[in-house]
């Protein structure tokens, strides 16, 4: 790993010797991750970002309470201290531990397994990345009368695991990422638009190409221009709301896949990341039309929350999480599994050694439906299209939220008008999601690192879906 000359078996070798001392369950990780990347500035470079982690995560079992060490020095001396450092965070919280802790029971799996790259990304040099970047910003400076403060970002990163348990488990696997930011800000006779804008992917340089990265990020360039110099004031009323995917994915994202994390819902995340609307009692609860159809799915080849086993050697796999707008499924760890009374799905991950793995959405979308674009807009009278957003807020609980658009558009009798600015829709989870008519057929992703936990942890996510079509929501106006 890493190049590094490491003893591989010291995982093994703690996860043996705190079993031997009646530990109820124990399991180590090997973890590296990589980064490189650089950053222009209105035109400026910044300097490079080069960081890198490896160390070592262990959690164990000790009559109910999970303890969590770490250490970044790989060998057999060091294992003792972590294995000494473990046992005694056991005995002593042990005493004042009320509510135990017992995980699911999970397959024993052997596996190695590795996002595919055909053009290897930590092969790129400096140069290439800055050459990326530049010729993104080129893009900008075409339209600079109208953009002129832009921020640029270019990340690869490789990360890689190894992870082992006294079940039996052992697995390794990696993932090669790209990451691709950018805020633009766009100032014309008064007006001023700012947009983040987000690419990411596993797999190697060639996802680039398959993002379409320099057309979508040309036509962002457009859109801002087109809003300076076309768009109207919103007027506040009710209406009729298509949503582009960037906006499906957020709404889905912030209102069923936080709220759906089963740790929220019992309660752990409370003084952290927030709590749910939901309870453990609602499996089944009615959140949404018959077209409301949410999953989460790690699975997704060259999607950026890519992973076939989670970071507690569960395999990853498709989470329904709503299905004809009824609760489905949530997202567990073998902890909340076992409180749930069902099996893990493979939602636990830890983005460095020394953090716990918690559990996290991964590619969050709706399903797509029967929909052209053209057949979603052709039955609305009055409604906004809601392309992208600009902003998004949301309470603790995820039920009343605000999403104010960025790229929309006025709809009249079934056509596209002129672009408009800064329409607000409020309203509430279940209002929102009762008010889905209609899915696109068409499905796209974007990019995006999912913050949670403490210390916090960023995870790269996907959040997307098809174009959608809600009936009859407040619209205001910033």
């Amino acid at each position: 790993m890493s190049g590094k000359n490491l003893d591989l078996e010291i995982p093994f070798y703690i996860v043996r010797e705190i079993e031997e001392t009646g530990a109820e369950y124990v399991e180590a990780r090997l973890h590296t991750r990589e980064e490189i990347g650089c950053i222009l500035k209105n035109g400026q470079l910044e300097p490079a970002i080069v960081t890198s982690s490896y160390g070592l995560g262990v959690r164990a079992l000790f009559d109910g309470t999970l303890v969590f060490s770490a250490t970044n020095i790989i060998d057999r001396e060091n294992a003792k201290k972590v294995i000494e450092e473990t046992l005694k965070k056991g005995k002593n919280a042990s005493n004042l531990t009320r509510n135990k802790i017992k995980f699911s029971r999970e397959k024993r799996i052997k596996k190695k397994w590795a996002a595919v790259e055909h053009q290897k990304l930590m092969d790129k040099s400096f140069e290439e990345l800055i050459k990326m970047l530049r010729e993104l910003d080129n893009i900008v400076l075409e339209e600079k009368d109208y953009i002129p403060m832009r921020f640029l970002e270019l990340e690869i990163s490789a990360e890689k695991k190894l992870f082992t348990n006294s079940q039996g488990t052992f697995i390794e696997g990696y993932v090669p990422r790209l990451y691709i930011g950018g805020f633009l800000t766009g100032l014309k006779e008064g007006k001023s638009v700012q947009k983040t804008i987000e690419f990411g992917g596993s797999g190697g340089w060639e996802i680039i190409t398959e993002l379409e990265v320099f057309e979508k990020f040309r036509k962002q360039v457009q859109v801002i221009k087109e809003i300076l110099e076309k768009g109207q004031k919103t007027v506040p009323g009710i209406y009729d709301i298509i949503t582009g995917p960037e906006v499906t994915g957020i709404m889905v994202h912030e209102s069923i896949g936080h709220p759906f994390e089963a740790d929220r819902i019992l309660g752990r995340e409370g003084a952290q990341a927030g709590e749910s609307y939901l309870k453990p009692t609602d499996m089944g609860r009615r959140i949404g039309s018959e077209e409301a159809n949410i999953s989460d799915d790690p699975t997704i080849p060259n999607s950026y929350g890519f992973y076939l086993y989670d970071d507690e050697g569960v395999p990853a796999r498709r989470r329904k999480l709503v299905v004809n707008g009824v609760v489905n499924e949530l997202l567990h760890n073998r902890a909340t599994a076992r409180e749930f009374k069902t099996k893990s799905n493979g939602a636990a991950r830890a983005n460095k050694f020394d953090r716990e793995p918690i559990v996290r959405m991964a590619n969050t979308y709706v399903e797509p439906g029967d929909y052209t674009f053209e057949e979603l807009i052709k039955d609305v009278k009055k409604g906004i299209f809601v392309n992208s957003f600009m902003e998004w807020n949301i309470d603790d609980i995820r039920w009343n939220q605000r999403y104010v658009g960025h790229e929309t558009y006025l709809i009249e009798n079934g056509e596209i008008k002129h672009p408009l600015i800064n329409p607000v829709i409020e309203v509430t989870t279940e209002r929102l999601w009762s008010s889905l008519d209609a899915r696109g057929k068409e499905i796209q992703f974007w990019a995006a690192t999912c913050g949670k936990g403490d210390p916090m942890q960023g995870a790269p996510v996907w959040a997307g879906g098809p174009y959608l079509r809600f009936r009859n929501l407040e619209v205001k106006t910033r």
